[in-house]
This record gives C-alpha cells, sequence and structure tokens, in this order.
C-alpha cells in the first residue's frame, strides 16, 4: 500500500474493566480485504453503545485486544476494485475499529460525501438519522398529524428523531435533562420541551398533549420508558431504541392492553445487516434532505482524539448535546 504508514495511532481496549479502560497505542495499519475499503479517518463517532462495549456489556463482544468505534467520515486509501474511487471522502460504519488513524469500512456502508460537509453532520446523516428514520416511518408508522414524544431528544438519535418527526408532519414534544438541552430542543423546533428527570413529567406531558402520544420515540429506558406507557394514545406505539438510562425497561403489559397499543424494538444494525437495499434507501434520503435544506442538524459535540476517555465518559453522563465524535489529527 504505496504512501500508507506502517503503523498508526488508535486507542486500545485490552482488558474489559467496569470502568472501560483504553489505552493508546501504536498498531499496524490493517490491509483491506476484498469487501473493504481501508479509509483514513478524520473523524470518529461516539456512540452510547461504545460505552458498553468497552465494558463487555454490549451485545457484542470482540475479541481482546480491539479497537472500538462504529462510524467513521474520512478518505479512501486503498482498496481497488470497489464503486467508489481512492482519494473519495465517505462516511461509514466501521464495525469496531474507528477510534484510530486508519480503518477497514465495508464496500456497502461507505457513503460518498462532499468535500466540505461538516464531519459531524455526516457521521450523524450516516448512523443516528437512518436509525431514527427507520423507526418512525417502518416500526412506529408515524402519521402526519400525530403527536410524537422523544426522549433524551438533544442527543445523536434524539435529535434526529425529533427533526424527522418534524418533516414526517408530527407534533412533537421532546425531554431533556437539563435546561440547556431543553433550549437545544426547542431551538431545533420541538413544540415542547419537558424534563424527564422531574417525577411530575409524565403529568406536564398530559397538560401538553391530552390526548397521549402515538408514537414514543425512548432511547432511555428504564423507569422513564415505564412511566412512558402512562402518556399511551389508543393504538400508539411505542419504540424501544436502548436503555440509556442503564437499566432495562420494565414494561407494564396491562397499559400496552388497555390502550391497544404496542412496543417495537428498534435495532438498526441488524436492518443493516438483513435488508442492504432498504437501508441504503434510508441513508440516500436523508443525505437528500439534508443537501436540500429540508433538515437542520442540532449542532454536535467534538473532541480531541486524545480525549477518547473523557468524551466517552461525557456520553455516558449524558452530558453532550447533539452528535458526539472525536476529530483525529491528519
Amino acid at each position: 500500500m504505496s504512501g500508507i504508514p506502517r503503523t498508526m495511532r488508535a486507542w486500545r481496549v485490552e482488558e474489559i474493566t467496569e470502568a472501560g479502560r483504553m489505552q493508546l497505542r501504536e498498531v499496524e495499519v490493517p490491509r483491506p480485504g476484498p469487501d473493504q475499503y481501508l479509509v483514513r479517518v478524520e473523524a470518529a463517532g461516539l456512540a452510547f453503545g461504545d460505552t458498553l462495549i468497552v465494558r463487555g456489556r454490549y451485545q457484542i463482544k470482540p475479541p481482546l485486544p480491539f479497537t472500538p468505534g462504529s462510524e467513521v467520515v474520512g478518505t479512501v486509501v486503498a482498496g481497488e476494485g470497489g464503486e467508489i474511487p481512492v482519494g473519495t471522502r465517505v462516511a461509514s460504519s466501521s464495525r469496531q475499529c474507528g477510534f484510530a488513524e486508519y480503518a477497514l469500512v465495508p464496500r456497502a456502508e461507505a457513503v460518498a460525501i462532499p468535500e466540505g460537509m461538516d464531519a459531524g453532520d455526516a457521521l450523524a446523516l450516516r448512523s443516528n438519522y437512518p436509525t431514527s428514520l427507520y423507526a418512525l416511518r417502518v416500526a412506529g408508522r408515524l402519521a402526519p398529524g400525530e403527536t410524537l414524544l422523544v426522549h433524551a431528544a438533544a442527543g445523536g438519535v434524539g435529535s434526529a428523531a425529533l427533526q424527522l418527526g418534524r418533516l414526517l408532519g408530527a407534533r412533537v414534544i421532546a425531554t431533556a435533562g437539563s435546561e440547556r438541552k431543553r433550549q437545544a430542543c426547542l431551538d431545533a423546533g420541538a413544540d415542547a420541551a419537558l424534563d424527564y428527570a422531574d417525577p411530575a413529567w409524565v403529568d406536564a406531558f398530559r397538560r401538553a398533549a391530552p390526548g397521549g402520544a402515538d408514537v414514543i420515540y425512548d432511547p432511555v429506558g428504564g423507569e422513564v420508558g415505564a412511566q412512558s406507557l402512562r402518556c399511551l394514545a389508543f393504538g400508539a406505539r411505542y419504540l424501544v431504541i436502548g436503555f440509556a438510562g442503564g437499566t432495562l425497561t420494565p414494561l407494564p403489559a396491562n397499559r400496552l392492553l388497555l390502550h391497544n397499543a404496542s412496543a417495537v424494538g428498534v435495532l438498526w444494525g441488524e436492518v443493516r445487516k438483513r435488508d442492504l437495499a432498504l437501508a441504503a434507501q434510508l441513508t440516500r434520503e436523508v443525505y437528500g434532505w439534508h443537501a436540500q435544506g429540508r433538515i437542520r442538524l442540532m449542532p454536535g459535540q467534538p473532541f480531541d482524539f486524545a480525549q477518547a476517555p473523557e468524551a466517552l465518559a461525557a456520553l455516558e453522563g449524558r452530558a453532550t448535546v447533539g452528535k458526539a465524535w472525536l476529530r483525529v489529527p491528519s
């Protein structure tokens, strides 16, 4: 691989600990296989799953040692024979190797992006927005005029759901855990913003939406999820996106029964693997809407590459707004 260094810096998990310790190491630059591109990484996305995988608490458990990070933006530097030529800037999933100066990405998941596109925006559009579009349109069947309740709406996937809910014609009520985040939700177009840490948040929601929520988008889980089922409209769809609150949702099935409602799990990573055509279609749509100015991303939060452990801690502590990501120096 001419012009590519033999080694690179990468964050490595060398043992599983509850602290999720990572070490910055010098490792060999990987070589792309026949279905991969090698990308010189300029930005690596941070997702809540990263905070779990470094502690061995995610459903995917890579063999040790491994480099975490499942989303990258960068330039293709090797991988001849694919549809995307060397030198093209792309956004892609990276299948756990993104917190590094070079990463292997599946050819089927690399999307060419404009040179001038903000790296944080490109990462959000590649991951958070297709996740949320699938959740709202396919799993949630969100219709114009319906009420959408979005929890953690100032986070990565939550802010995407807020924007896409508005685009799909819904009334959007957001929740977030701080005044700064709630203001960010209102600035992004939410019709109301509530504090899900307030024990009375359900009463506040009922005042804002007496008819209840037709779709509930919940990446928080735990007690927030359980209380959400007190907000159901008849025929509502409760979407299980994740458990950022740290505990699983104890679903009171009687509330689903009384409201003729359904609880639907949404795991975008599995959808990407099982239906490549649908994943590509949704990804094209969100990039197209962004190019047309129809969606406006909530400003993200970049961290320096050397701050990766602090960045994951901030994400886990729900101290970030919008898409969080690492700047990887050239």
